[in-house]
This record gives C-alpha cells, structure tokens and sequence, in this order.
C-alpha cells in the first residue's frame, strides 16, 4: 500500500516547526505503525537526511512510551489501543497521514515527535511511599481484600501513564492519570496510611507542572489504552476533599 505520511518536524522546544511530506510505497497492511516510520527513517538515512524522532521501547502497548497523534486523534484511529499496537490496516491505501506529538505546555517537544513528559513523573514523585514492609512476599492472606476491591484497584494500577489523556483533554489536564494512582493506593490498606497527604501532594504538583483543570468532558477516558474509567476522578476529588476537611 501506499501512504503519504505529513510529519511534524521540530529541531526543539524553541524553534519554530512545520509538517514535512513524505510519500511511502510497497508497504504491508500488517506491518506496525512504528515500524512504518522505521522504514522511512531507513530511506532518510540512505539519503543523508536527519531521522524523524519518535518515543518507543516495548511496542507491545506495555511502556506507554509511543506518543502520537495520528489524524487529530491521540495513540491513532483505534479505540484504546496504543501507537505502537496501531497496524497499517487501520488505514486505507493511498491515505494521507498527519502525524504530530503529543500537545501541551507540560509536554515540550524534545525534537519531532518526541516530547518531555517527565512532569508526569514528578507528579507521581510528590506522591511519596507507603509504609507498607517491602521485604520478603508477605503471606497472601494476611490482609484479606474483597475481590471487588482487588479488582477495581488493579484496573486503576493499570494506567501505563503514556498522556494521551493529557492530549486529548482541550484543558491539558492530566487528572485521569493522577486519579488513577490515587485511587488504586487509597482503594487498598496497604495505601491507606497517608491517603491523606498523597493526594495533596499530587493535586499540588499537578497543578505546579502547568496541567490544565478537569471539566469532565470524558474525552480522556474515550483514549485511554488502558481504559481507566471516569470514577477514578470521582474518587480523586472525595480523597481531595476528604483530605482538605481532616487538614482543617
């Protein structure tokens, strides 16, 4: 099939970037994403011309590391799957692709399509530790769980904090991400010590990297690869003000 890719080019975060065009041919419906752009980064280098710069690691949907927006929409056409788990049969023969990088002032663009997201990791820094003994495996049922409880936690663990929620939100709020490392500790005993502080510090430092507010559109969970659900802000904002209440 062929492909006619508009890629967004950028040397920095403070220079000026544009899309470029490329076209590619002969390629498998059934190849990657990624590995489309690795083909064209192939022909680039045979011509001399700098690579396109793009996130990845694991490519199994896994790191959260891919970080594109393919037609307008975050990770691409397909509904919670990643950059790297979107294949070319997604698309059409003779398609024209936008690709661009994740946008928000807390994500600058390193270079093309790579972007800092390091403000997400210290949101999840503020967060401090449990005081939960990380020693040898404990027994399994020395603090019976509810299942449901156990479930609902790990389905809020699951966030692989890529930031396409941050993407696609028009405020740029990363509250989906920070609802869901909130709510799978303090959903569990072992996280429910300083339940209290943890979510102060990380509203704080959420707001201090320059995240936009949450109006509850629910267009990040619509992205979300993970499918991280909407009552996890819920249980954000009762932890906030749960918090704020004992502070006072």
């Amino acid at each position: 099939m062929k492909l006619t890719l508009k890629i967004w080019r950028q040397e920095n975060a403070k220079t000026k970037g544009k899309l470029v065009t490329y076209k590619l041919s002969d390629l498998s419906s059934d190849m990657s994403f990624l590995e489309m752009l690795d083909v064209l980064n192939e022909q680039l280098a045979v011509k001399g011309e700098p690579a396109v710069e793009f996130d990845h690691d694991c490519r199994e949907g896994i790191c959260g590391q891919c970080s594109l927006v393919i037609n307008g929409q975050a990770h691409g056409p397909e509904s919670h799957y990643t950059t790297c788990q979107t294949h070319l049969r997604s698309f059409k023969d003779g398609d024209t692709l936008i690709i661009e990088p994740f946008r928000a002032n807390s994500f600058p663009v390193i270079r093309d399509l790579k972007v800092d997201r390091s403000s997400m990791d210290k949101i999840i820094q503020a967060g401090g530790y449990i005081s939960s003994f990380t020693g040898m495996a404990p027994e399994a049922n020395a603090i019976p769980i509810h299942h449901d409880i156990a479930e609902s936690a790990f389905d809020s663990a699951a966030c692989i904090g890529c930031g396409a929620c941050v993407a696609t939100c028009k405020n740029s709020s990363a509250a989906l991400f920070v609802s869901a490392k909130v709510a799978h500790l303090a959903k569990l005993p072992q996280g429910k010590i300083e339940r209290s502080e943890r979510v102060l510090w990380m509203v704080n430092a959420h707001d201090e990297e320059g995240f936009g507010s949450c109006t509850n559109t629910g267009a990040c969970a619509m992205v979300c690869p993970q499918e991280v659900q909407l009552l996890d802000i819920a249980r954000m904002n009762y932890e906030y003000n749960r918090a704020k209440c004992i502070s006072k």
